[in-house]
């Protein structure tokens, strides 16, 4: 059977416009795929519709559709898309209004049942989250691709879905197409690690990537979209269209494999995929392999996401210019304390951090200067408002000398919060709707089994002692880092058997936090993958209550691996 060629023309809410066109024209396709969603974009559109009901979709999709509907039905390429976000049944409806007006005759279907808002509001039993409060802006399961596979089935050219895992946008067209059984885990496990690898779009292709300085510039200025051309059973070829920008290769293809994961089992609805199985090789330029992936029944719970307000935030960043930064950071601090507390209501959160981005005998103001954040929160406006900018304002000529603020505070704007809850797979009522108005059921799966940790594998002997020097870990490992929820991943790997034999000794949780202070006082679990030289590192709690709460200075965690590679450590010489 002929692989089929499914191609990812979006990463995110805000990706490359043409992309869509790129992918229908760069090439042969069967299916193209639209990624919209994140944690903090199911809060954007939620926030959406609370203004226009008819709303809480990626409208963008819709631009993109207007150009290139015409291209995709001339050539018999399909598109599966989450953008529907909270309203999969308003896009669809948008879309067949579109293809009318365009003339164009397309069948259109959606899937919905992972809206879960309603019974999270009224706080049933069987989803609660551990005395966490209820009343979500969005409360969404995260459904597999069984819905996206009957819509397909049934002639649909165009399926729009709301809250389904990223991959699920490539295991649905996949099912459909080879007519996998719920319980082929091994195959639909191939699948689900090709829709990790496709679902940020030019992440696989350069994006990002650790060591792009080893590849021009002219190269990596525009990645090209990532493709996979899926075989039958369940292995895949990742590439790109020929001519496009950037470059596949396994290190492209480890990192976006370690993005947002965790351990060796990567759980889903469809199947928990065994990372620790996967075998990635070089097939020629831009071709990698992807083969060897085992699969084991899914979970006997879905995932939800709930998104809330937590109340309102504010901030104000002082300058300090010049000598006696340490002392000038007391003294506003000291002067910003005394007037909270005098406040009518003292904000219930308040947080500073003190960045030394100040240089000794700087040439320029700007790099002789650090920068002292203030961030308050706290459920009640007035208090993150009122209170932070008449506090910060009235020091203006009364505090450290050469006293300014980057921006003066504002009246304080409402934040987010994301949490996981997780339901039985019964209380989802996962459903196909057809472009003729026809529902199908999806039943819920073949079987489940609970989510166990791997034990450790066995770790290859440690390099013999011999000179080593000081250096950035960054010069012998890459790494890419990203946010789930509160905690943070960081996926570390290497290219060589001798590198591998170093990190996995070198690289332990002690040393993690001792290279990352931050992560200091928070849990850190460590798991190892040989097969992929790499460890992947799960900070817990180290983004707060998640992205939209903009918890630290990076709220999900892009650049906390680069920070770690370029911390320094011994490394053995014979391997810089």
């Amino acid at each position: 059977m002929t692989p089929l060629r499914i191609g990812n023309a979006s990463g995110f809410y805000g990706d490359r416009f043409d992309a869509l066109r790129e992918m229908l024209t760069g090439g042969p396709l069967d299916v193209v795929t639209g990624d919209y969603l994140a944690e903090l974009t199911m809060l954007i559109l939620g926030r959406d519709r609370l203004k226009n009901p008819a709303g809480g979709y990626a409208r963008t999709f819709l631009g993109q559709l207007e150009e290139c509907l015409g291209l995709a039905h001339e050539r018999g390429v399909r598109i599966v898309t989450n953008a529907g976000g909270l309203n999969p049944a308003g896009l669809a409806d948008a879309v067949r209004e579109l293809a009318g007006r365009l003339g164009i005759y397309v069948r259109v279907a959606h899937v919905e049942g992972d809206d879960l808002t309603a019974a999270f509001s009224q706080g049933l039993d069987s989803a609660r989250t551990g005395g966490t409060p209820m009343g979500p802006l969005a409360a969404h399961a995260y459904l597999g691709g069984q819905g996206i596979a009957a819509c397909l089935r049934e002639g649909a050219d165009i399926v729009v879905t709301g809250r389904v895992t990223d991959a699920a946008l490539v295991t649905g067209p996949a099912v459909a197409h080879f007519g996998w059984g719920p319980g082929e885990y091994d195959r639909l496990a191939g699948a689900v690690v090709a829709g990790h690898i496709l679902e940020c779009g030019a992440q696989a292709t350069g994006g990002n990537y650790s060591f792009f300085t080893e590849h021009s510039p002219e190269l990596l200025r525009r990645p090209g979209f990532p493709l996979a051309e899926l075989h039958e059973d369940g292995s895949s070829v990742i590439t790109k269209h020929d001519g496009t920008g950037g470059v596949v290769d396994l290190g492209t293809v480890t990192a976006q494999l370690l993005y947002e994961t965790a351990g060796a089992r990567y759980a889903g609805p469809d199947v928990t995929a065994r990372l620790d199985s996967v075998r990635l090789s070089q097939e020629g330029p831009d071709r990698v392999r992807i083969e060897g992936v085992r699969g084991e029944a899914p979970p006997p719970t879905l995932k939800v996401g709930l998104n809330r307000l937590g109340g309102f935030r504010n901030e104000v960043t002082f300058v300090l210019t010049g000598l006696d930064v340490e002392a000038k950071a007391a003294y506003v601090r000291d002067q910003m304390e005394a007037a909270l507390e005098g406040a009518k209501s003292r904000p219930a959160q308040v947080r500073w951090d003190l960045a030394r981005t100040d240089h000794p005998d700087a040439p320029t103001e700007e790099t002789a200067s650090a920068l002292l954040r203030l961030v308050v929160r706290d459920r009640d406006q007035d208090a993150v408002g009122r209170a932070l900018s008449g506090a910060a304002i009235e020091l203006a000529l009364a505090s450290y000398p050469g006293f300014h603020v980057v921006a003066p505070p504002g009246k304080g704007s409402p934040y987010g919060v994301f949490e996981a809850a997780y339901v039985d797979r019964d209380a989802v009522g996962h459903t196909a709707v057809l472009h003729d108005g026809r529902r199908i059921p999806v039943p819920g799966g073949h079987d489940t089994r609970v989510l166990d940790d791997v034990p450790e594998p066995s770790l290859p002997e440690p390099p013999p002692s011999g000179p080593a020097r000081r250096a950035p870990l960054g010069l012998v490992a890459g790494a890419r880092s990203g946010d789930k929820g509160g905690d943070a991943n960081v996926g570390v790997w290497v290219r060589t058997d001798a590198a591998w034999r170093w990190l996995v000794h070198t690289l332990t949780v002690d040393r993690f936090h001792a290279l990352l202070p931050e992560t200091a006082g928070l849990p850190v679990v460590r798991h190892v993958l040989p097969n992929l030289r790499a460890l992947n590192f799960v900070v817990e709690g180290l983004l707060g209550e998640g992205v939209a709460a903009q918890h630290r200075f990076d709220p999900q965690a892009k650049g906390l691996g680069e920070w770690l590679r370029a911390r320094h450590l011994q490394i053995p010489e014979d391997l810089l």
